[in-house]
């Protein structure tokens, strides 16, 4: 099967599921990330903003701005095809931005390096045991995890988890996915 079929299934899939079934394994897989070393050990987090039933990132983000993380969202630049990383201080911060996707109103970015993060919550349509991973096919976060030092980790339904899926030369494996059933580790 191709990405862009998988990717076509995996929306359609997605967009069927109840809102409290989201909510309620996103709990599952919140308490999952939260004990893992590299989340305890990162001081500086970069989270996506879920929206259209991806797994629910809102009250994690909620709790890590309560802490002494320093949390990083991403911010769309349409112009340039590219997130702007930008540290986010206050929930309130934060507008319907590019693709209809909460991200920090104009006047709070603050733009912060990739080098600086210790951590990155991928999202993803699909992943894979090996680390691949299916996104929408923009392309904004496989450019961000070129990065080697940064810890990947990503986020998903147990029915996201593929065996195996297509994969491009332009794609870069992730270390870590956690669904609402398991950790998987995916070192090579």
């Amino acid at each position: 099967m191709t990405k862009e079929k998988i990717r076509a299934e995996l929306l359609t899939k997605r967009r069927k599921l109840e809102k409290y079934i989201v909510l309620e394994k996103s709990k599952k897989i919140e308490k999952k990330l939260f004990t893992t070393n590299e989340f305890k050990k990162a001081a500086i987090i970069m989270f996506y903003i879920s929206y259209n039933n991806e797994v629910f990132t809102h009250d994690m983000i909620k709790k890590c701005l309560k802490t002494s993380k320093k949390i990083i969202v991403p911010a769309v630049n349409k112009e340039k095809n590219k997130l702007i990383l930008s540290e986010l201080i206050s929930w309130d911060h934060l507008e319907k931005g590019a693709y209809n996707i909460l991200e920090p109103k104009k006047k709070f970015i603050k733009e912060t390096s990739i080098d600086e993060i210790d951590l990155i919550i991928v999202p993803g349509l699909g992943f894979d045991l090996k680390g691949n991973r299916i996104g929408h096919g923009k392309g904004f976060y496989d450019r961000l995890l070129r990065i080697p030092k940064v810890k990947k980790i990503g986020l998903a339904f147990e029915w996201q988890i593929f065996d195996e899926i297509p994969t491009d030369n332009h794609d870069i494996p992730i270390n870590m996915i956690i669904s609402e059933k398991r950790i998987i580790s995916c070192l090579r």
